[in-house]
Protein backbone atom coordinates (compact mmCIF):
# COMPACT_ATOMS: atom_id res chain seq x y z
CA UNK A 1 0.00 0.00 0.00
CA UNK A 2 1.74 2.98 -1.16
CA UNK A 3 0.24 6.49 1.25
CA UNK A 4 1.35 9.77 -0.03
CA UNK A 5 1.26 12.76 2.62
CA UNK A 6 1.52 16.25 1.55
CA UNK A 7 2.85 17.96 4.54
CA UNK A 8 5.09 17.12 8.13
CA UNK A 9 3.61 19.32 10.69
CA UNK A 10 1.45 18.10 13.47
CA UNK A 11 -1.13 16.19 10.96
CA UNK A 12 2.02 14.59 8.87
CA UNK A 13 3.91 13.74 11.33
CA UNK A 14 1.28 12.18 13.88
CA UNK A 15 -0.41 10.15 10.43
CA UNK A 16 2.92 8.44 9.66
CA UNK A 17 3.48 7.59 12.92
CA UNK A 18 0.76 5.83 13.58
CA UNK A 19 0.67 3.72 10.27
CA UNK A 20 4.76 3.11 10.88
CA UNK A 21 3.93 2.25 14.11
CA UNK A 22 1.08 -0.30 13.26
CA UNK A 23 2.80 -1.58 10.06
CA UNK A 24 6.61 -1.08 10.03
CA UNK A 25 8.06 -1.89 6.35
CA UNK A 26 4.62 -3.48 5.25
CA UNK A 27 3.66 0.18 4.21
CA UNK A 28 5.37 2.47 1.35
CA UNK A 29 4.68 6.38 2.73
CA UNK A 30 6.02 8.91 1.46
CA UNK A 31 6.23 11.81 3.45
CA UNK A 32 7.27 15.06 1.23
CA UNK A 33 7.65 18.96 2.95
CA UNK A 34 8.77 21.83 1.67
CA UNK A 35 10.77 23.08 4.79
CA UNK A 36 13.50 21.37 6.59
CA UNK A 37 12.91 21.08 10.00
CA UNK A 38 9.73 21.07 11.86
CA UNK A 39 8.99 24.00 14.95
CA UNK A 40 6.11 23.96 17.22
CA UNK A 41 3.72 27.18 17.45
CA UNK A 42 4.83 27.55 20.90
CA UNK A 43 8.56 27.69 20.49
CA UNK A 44 8.16 30.27 17.91
CA UNK A 45 6.95 32.44 21.25
CA UNK A 46 9.83 31.39 23.21
CA UNK A 47 12.50 32.12 20.65
CA UNK A 48 11.28 35.32 20.26
CA UNK A 49 11.14 36.71 23.70
CA UNK A 50 14.23 35.00 23.87
CA UNK A 51 13.58 31.93 26.25
CA UNK A 52 15.93 29.83 24.04
CA UNK A 53 17.28 29.61 20.85
CA UNK A 54 16.09 28.88 17.04
CA UNK A 55 18.41 26.05 16.51
CA UNK A 56 17.03 24.38 19.87
CA UNK A 57 13.63 24.17 18.44
CA UNK A 58 14.17 22.92 14.99
CA UNK A 59 13.43 19.34 14.32
CA UNK A 60 14.93 18.38 11.23
CA UNK A 61 13.13 16.01 9.23
CA UNK A 62 15.77 13.88 8.44
CA UNK A 63 16.52 12.76 11.66
CA UNK A 64 13.23 10.64 11.38
CA UNK A 65 13.82 7.48 11.09
CA UNK A 66 10.59 5.53 10.98
CA UNK A 67 9.84 2.09 9.33
CA UNK A 68 8.48 2.23 6.00
CA UNK A 69 8.61 6.53 5.91
CA UNK A 70 10.85 7.80 3.11
CA UNK A 71 11.04 12.24 3.92
CA UNK A 72 11.69 14.53 0.80
CA UNK A 73 12.26 17.81 1.17
CA UNK A 74 10.82 19.57 -2.36
CA UNK A 75 8.46 21.97 -3.43
CA UNK A 76 4.76 20.83 -4.48
CA UNK A 77 4.02 22.28 -7.86
CA UNK A 78 0.75 20.20 -8.90
CA UNK A 79 -1.77 18.23 -7.08
CA UNK A 80 -4.24 15.73 -9.09
CA UNK A 81 -6.57 14.24 -6.43
CA UNK A 82 -8.16 11.96 -8.88
CA UNK A 83 -4.91 10.36 -9.91
CA UNK A 84 -3.64 10.96 -6.31
CA UNK A 85 -0.54 12.50 -7.41
CA UNK A 86 2.01 15.33 -6.77
CA UNK A 87 4.25 16.78 -8.79
CA UNK A 88 7.26 18.38 -7.37
CA UNK A 89 10.58 19.50 -7.72
CA UNK A 90 12.14 16.05 -7.21
CA UNK A 91 9.90 14.66 -9.24
CA UNK A 92 6.29 13.11 -9.44
CA UNK A 93 4.64 10.98 -6.41
CA UNK A 94 1.70 8.75 -6.40
CA UNK A 95 0.03 6.64 -3.72
CA UNK A 96 -3.35 4.65 -2.96
CA UNK A 97 -4.39 6.73 -0.48
CA UNK A 98 -3.60 10.96 -0.65
CA UNK A 99 -3.08 12.28 2.37
CA UNK A 100 -3.17 16.67 1.96
CA UNK A 101 -1.79 18.22 5.05
CA UNK A 102 -0.14 21.37 3.61
CA UNK A 103 -1.62 23.99 6.59
CA UNK A 104 -2.58 27.64 5.68
CA UNK A 105 0.05 30.06 3.80
CA UNK A 106 0.44 33.80 4.64
CA UNK A 107 -0.85 36.43 2.10
CA UNK A 108 1.36 39.53 3.22
CA UNK A 109 0.12 41.31 0.13
CA UNK A 110 -3.76 41.38 1.89
CA UNK A 111 -2.79 43.97 4.33
CA UNK A 112 -1.26 47.10 2.39
CA UNK A 113 1.84 48.45 4.80
CA UNK A 114 2.39 45.19 6.70
CA UNK A 115 5.69 43.84 4.99
CA UNK A 116 7.09 47.36 5.52
CA UNK A 117 5.58 48.66 8.42
CA UNK A 118 5.21 45.78 10.76
CA UNK A 119 6.51 42.35 11.72
CA UNK A 120 4.32 39.03 11.35
CA UNK A 121 5.23 36.70 13.63
CA UNK A 122 3.38 33.27 11.97
CA UNK A 123 5.97 31.99 9.78
CA UNK A 124 9.08 30.43 11.17
CA UNK A 125 11.12 33.04 9.79
CA UNK A 126 8.99 36.09 11.01
CA UNK A 127 9.01 34.68 14.05
CA UNK A 128 12.84 34.00 14.37
CA UNK A 129 13.63 37.59 12.46
CA UNK A 130 11.17 39.19 15.14
CA UNK A 131 13.17 37.71 17.83
CA UNK A 132 15.95 40.42 17.06
CA UNK A 133 13.83 43.05 17.08
CA UNK A 134 12.99 42.39 20.15
CA UNK A 135 15.42 42.21 21.55
CA UNK A 136 16.32 45.69 20.35
CA UNK A 137 13.38 46.69 21.56
CA UNK A 138 13.94 50.28 24.02
CA UNK A 139 10.36 50.65 24.98
CA UNK A 140 7.51 52.25 23.29
CA UNK A 141 3.94 51.60 21.75
CA UNK A 142 3.64 48.33 20.57
CA UNK A 143 0.66 47.21 18.76
CA UNK A 144 0.12 43.38 18.41
CA UNK A 145 -2.91 42.95 15.47
CA UNK A 146 -5.10 40.29 14.18
CA UNK A 147 -5.80 41.04 9.80
CA UNK A 148 -8.27 38.25 9.72
CA UNK A 149 -10.31 35.46 10.45
CA UNK A 150 -9.83 32.53 10.71
CA UNK A 151 -6.42 32.18 11.64
CA UNK A 152 -3.84 29.87 13.58
CA UNK A 153 -3.30 28.99 17.20
CA UNK A 154 -6.12 31.45 18.98
CA UNK A 155 -4.38 32.03 21.96
CA UNK A 156 -1.04 33.36 20.14
CA UNK A 157 -2.25 36.82 19.82
CA UNK A 158 -2.87 36.72 23.51
CA UNK A 159 -0.09 35.05 24.71
CA UNK A 160 2.01 37.79 22.37
CA UNK A 161 0.66 40.64 24.29
CA UNK A 162 1.43 39.30 27.75
CA UNK A 163 5.15 38.13 26.82
CA UNK A 164 5.55 41.49 25.61
CA UNK A 165 4.11 43.16 28.43
CA UNK A 166 6.18 41.03 31.04
CA UNK A 167 9.79 41.80 28.74
CA UNK A 168 8.81 45.43 29.24
CA UNK A 169 8.34 45.29 32.39
CA UNK A 170 11.58 43.12 33.36
CA UNK A 171 13.50 45.48 31.32
CA UNK A 172 12.48 48.03 33.27
CA UNK A 173 10.89 49.89 30.03
CA UNK A 174 7.53 48.99 31.34
CA UNK A 175 6.51 53.10 32.33
CA UNK A 176 6.87 54.35 29.24
CA UNK A 177 5.56 51.93 27.03
CA UNK A 178 1.99 50.12 26.28
CA UNK A 179 0.86 47.02 24.75
CA UNK A 180 -2.08 46.88 22.84
CA UNK A 181 -4.04 44.13 21.16
CA UNK A 182 -6.54 44.14 18.44
CA UNK A 183 -8.83 41.30 16.77
CA UNK A 184 -12.04 41.06 14.79
CA UNK A 185 -13.33 38.87 17.54
CA UNK A 186 -15.44 39.89 21.33
CA UNK A 187 -13.59 37.87 23.54
CA UNK A 188 -10.22 36.53 22.91
CA UNK A 189 -10.94 32.61 22.56
CA UNK A 190 -14.19 32.84 21.49
CA UNK A 191 -14.93 28.74 21.88
CA UNK A 192 -13.43 29.49 25.81
CA UNK A 193 -15.71 31.90 27.75
CA UNK A 194 -13.67 30.51 30.75
CA UNK A 195 -10.45 31.29 29.21
CA UNK A 196 -10.97 34.80 28.28
CA UNK A 197 -12.94 36.04 31.10
CA UNK A 198 -9.37 34.72 32.33
CA UNK A 199 -7.66 36.73 29.63
CA UNK A 200 -9.60 39.62 29.88
CA UNK A 201 -9.08 39.82 33.97
CA UNK A 202 -5.05 39.27 32.88
CA UNK A 203 -5.21 42.39 30.46
CA UNK A 204 -7.04 44.84 33.03
CA UNK A 205 -4.32 43.61 35.69
CA UNK A 206 -1.27 44.16 33.86
CA UNK A 207 -2.41 47.12 31.71
CA UNK A 208 -3.10 46.00 28.78
CA UNK A 209 -5.29 47.68 25.91
CA UNK A 210 -7.82 45.28 24.59
CA UNK A 211 -9.54 46.43 21.27
CA UNK A 212 -12.41 43.88 20.25
CA UNK A 213 -14.59 43.55 17.24
CA UNK A 214 -12.21 44.82 14.83
CA UNK A 215 -8.93 43.73 12.49
CA UNK A 216 -5.84 45.84 11.41
CA UNK A 217 -6.85 46.92 7.62
CA UNK A 218 -3.46 48.33 6.94
CA UNK A 219 -0.26 50.11 8.17
CA UNK A 220 0.91 53.35 7.34
CA UNK A 221 5.00 52.77 8.32
CA UNK A 222 5.89 56.57 7.66
CA UNK A 223 3.68 57.64 10.14
CA UNK A 224 4.07 54.21 12.33
CA UNK A 225 -0.12 54.40 12.27
CA UNK A 226 -2.33 50.61 12.29
CA UNK A 227 -5.41 51.23 10.63
CA UNK A 228 -8.62 48.95 11.96
CA UNK A 229 -12.04 48.33 10.49
CA UNK A 230 -13.78 50.87 13.09
CA UNK A 231 -12.15 53.64 11.19
CA UNK A 232 -9.47 54.24 13.95
CA UNK A 233 -6.01 55.01 14.41
CA UNK A 234 -3.40 52.75 16.64
CA UNK A 235 0.19 54.72 16.52
CA UNK A 236 2.88 52.12 17.11
CA UNK A 237 6.66 51.83 17.33
CA UNK A 238 6.62 47.86 17.30
CA UNK A 239 3.48 46.38 15.30
CA UNK A 240 3.52 42.59 15.54
CA UNK A 241 0.68 41.51 12.72
CA UNK A 242 -1.14 37.94 12.57
CA UNK A 243 -1.09 37.74 8.61
CA UNK A 244 -4.01 36.60 6.47
CA UNK A 245 -4.40 33.05 6.15
CA UNK A 246 -5.07 31.35 2.68
CA UNK A 247 -4.43 27.36 1.67
CA UNK A 248 -1.39 26.89 -0.73
CA UNK A 249 -1.65 28.25 -3.95
CA UNK A 250 -0.93 24.60 -5.03
CA UNK A 251 -3.96 23.17 -3.32
CA UNK A 252 -5.87 26.25 -4.58
CA UNK A 253 -4.86 25.26 -8.50
CA UNK A 254 -5.50 21.69 -7.55
CA UNK A 255 -9.27 22.51 -7.74
CA UNK A 256 -9.59 20.81 -4.23
CA UNK A 257 -10.95 24.06 -2.50
CA UNK A 258 -14.24 25.22 -1.77
CA UNK A 259 -14.70 29.03 -0.29
CA UNK A 260 -11.09 28.86 0.69
CA UNK A 261 -10.33 25.38 2.30
CA UNK A 262 -10.91 21.71 0.97
CA UNK A 263 -13.90 20.87 2.08
CA UNK A 264 -14.26 17.14 4.20
CA UNK A 265 -16.28 15.09 6.04
CA UNK A 266 -16.25 16.47 9.71
CA UNK A 267 -16.21 13.55 11.21
CA UNK A 268 -14.08 10.88 8.96
CA UNK A 269 -11.73 13.59 6.98
CA UNK A 270 -12.57 12.44 3.71
CA UNK A 271 -12.94 14.64 0.54
CA UNK A 272 -15.07 14.20 -2.15
CA UNK A 273 -12.19 12.39 -3.94
CA UNK A 274 -12.12 8.69 -3.22
CA UNK A 275 -8.65 7.74 -0.69
CA UNK A 276 -7.98 11.26 -0.55
CA UNK A 277 -8.00 12.89 3.23
CA UNK A 278 -7.29 16.90 4.20
CA UNK A 279 -6.18 17.12 7.57
CA UNK A 280 -4.97 20.26 9.19
CA UNK A 281 -5.51 24.24 8.68
CA UNK A 282 -6.21 23.23 4.88
CA UNK A 283 -8.94 21.30 5.84
CA UNK A 284 -12.74 23.09 6.79
CA UNK A 285 -13.18 20.92 9.96
CA UNK A 286 -15.07 22.78 11.57
CA UNK A 287 -12.66 23.29 14.54
CA UNK A 288 -9.84 25.80 15.54
CA UNK A 289 -6.88 26.01 13.16
CA UNK A 290 -4.17 24.50 15.65
CA UNK A 291 -1.77 21.76 16.15
CA UNK A 292 -3.49 20.02 18.22
CA UNK A 293 -6.44 19.70 16.27
CA UNK A 294 -4.49 18.47 13.02
CA UNK A 295 -3.14 15.44 15.71
CA UNK A 296 -6.88 14.57 16.38
CA UNK A 297 -7.76 14.74 12.41
CA UNK A 298 -4.62 12.81 12.08
CA UNK A 299 -5.51 10.19 14.26
CA UNK A 300 -8.74 9.38 12.38
CA UNK A 301 -7.38 8.97 9.48
CA UNK A 302 -4.77 6.82 10.30
CA UNK A 303 -7.54 4.21 11.72
CA UNK A 304 -9.42 4.73 8.68
CA UNK A 305 -6.34 4.02 6.32
CA UNK A 306 -5.26 1.32 8.44
CA UNK A 307 -8.44 -0.28 8.25
CA UNK A 308 -8.10 -0.33 4.45
CA UNK A 309 -4.93 -1.97 5.13
CA UNK A 310 -6.50 -4.66 7.11
CA UNK A 311 -9.21 -4.52 4.17
CA UNK A 312 -11.73 -3.86 7.41
CA UNK A 313 -13.61 -1.13 8.09
CA UNK A 314 -13.06 1.47 10.74
CA UNK A 315 -16.19 3.53 12.76
CA UNK A 316 -13.50 6.19 14.09
CA UNK A 317 -15.35 9.30 14.11
CA UNK A 318 -13.47 12.93 14.79
CA UNK A 319 -15.22 14.23 17.93
CA UNK A 320 -13.79 18.02 17.60
CA UNK A 321 -11.37 17.85 20.94
CA UNK A 322 -8.19 19.72 21.35
CA UNK A 323 -6.05 21.05 24.72
CA UNK A 324 -4.05 23.27 24.44
CA UNK A 325 -2.02 25.37 26.23
CA UNK A 326 -2.20 28.89 27.62
CA UNK A 327 0.86 31.67 28.19
CA UNK A 328 0.10 34.01 30.90
CA UNK A 329 4.25 35.20 31.56
CA UNK A 330 6.47 34.53 34.16
CA UNK A 331 6.24 30.91 34.18
CA UNK A 332 2.21 30.84 34.48
CA UNK A 333 0.37 28.50 32.47
CA UNK A 334 -3.50 27.41 31.96
CA UNK A 335 -5.02 24.48 29.78
CA UNK A 336 -7.88 25.03 28.19
CA UNK A 337 -9.95 21.97 26.61
CA UNK A 338 -12.48 22.58 23.93
CA UNK A 339 -14.89 20.05 22.28
CA UNK A 340 -16.93 21.03 19.28
CA UNK A 341 -18.76 17.87 18.23
CA UNK A 342 -21.31 15.93 19.86
CA UNK A 343 -23.99 16.57 22.09
CA UNK A 344 -21.51 18.12 24.71
CA UNK A 345 -19.42 21.37 24.07
CA UNK A 346 -17.23 22.70 26.34
CA UNK A 347 -14.16 24.90 26.72
CA UNK A 348 -13.09 24.68 30.11
CA UNK A 349 -10.06 25.92 31.69
CA UNK A 350 -7.85 24.85 33.75
CA UNK A 351 -5.58 27.07 35.74
CA UNK A 352 -3.48 29.61 35.18
CA UNK A 353 -0.94 27.79 37.21
CA UNK A 354 3.22 27.58 37.77
CA UNK A 355 2.10 23.86 38.14
CA UNK A 356 1.42 23.49 34.19
CA UNK A 357 4.55 24.67 33.16
CA UNK A 358 5.64 20.37 33.50
CA UNK A 359 2.48 19.39 31.73
CA UNK A 360 3.64 21.47 28.50
CA UNK A 361 7.17 20.29 28.72
CA UNK A 362 6.08 16.86 28.70
CA UNK A 363 3.52 17.37 25.47
CA UNK A 364 5.95 18.94 23.90
CA UNK A 365 8.55 16.15 24.83
CA UNK A 366 6.71 13.44 24.23
CA UNK A 367 5.99 13.83 20.62
CA UNK A 368 9.53 14.70 19.75
CA UNK A 369 9.97 11.51 21.00
CA UNK A 370 7.21 9.67 19.27
CA UNK A 371 7.53 11.60 15.62
CA UNK A 372 11.77 11.68 15.27
CA UNK A 373 12.57 8.88 17.63
CA UNK A 374 14.91 11.39 20.17
CA UNK A 375 15.19 13.17 23.55
CA UNK A 376 14.58 16.68 23.79
CA UNK A 377 13.38 19.12 25.93
CA UNK A 378 11.42 22.26 25.03
CA UNK A 379 13.04 23.64 28.30
CA UNK A 380 16.75 24.13 27.51
CA UNK A 381 19.21 26.01 26.42
CA UNK A 382 18.66 29.31 27.39
CA UNK A 383 20.64 31.46 24.69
Amino acid sequence: MRILVLGAGFGGLELTTRLSDEFGDDVDITLIDKSDAFVFGFSKLDVMFGRTTADHVSHRYADIAKPGVTFVQTQIRAIDPVARRAETDAGTFEGDILVVGLGADYDLDYTPGLAEGGREFYTVAGAFAAADVIADFQGGRVVVGVISTPFKCPPAPSETALLMRDLLVDRGMWEDSSVSLVMPFGRPIPPSPDASEALLVAFEERGIEWCPQYAVTSLDPDRKIAHTGDGSEKPYDLFLGVPHHVAPEVVVSSGMTTDGWIAVDSLTLETAWPDVYAIGDVAAVGTPRAGVFAEGHAAVAADRIAAKIRSASSDATYGGRGVCYLEFGHDTIAQVEVTFFGDERTGRLIGPSPDLVKDKIEFGTSRIARWFGREWSMAAPSP
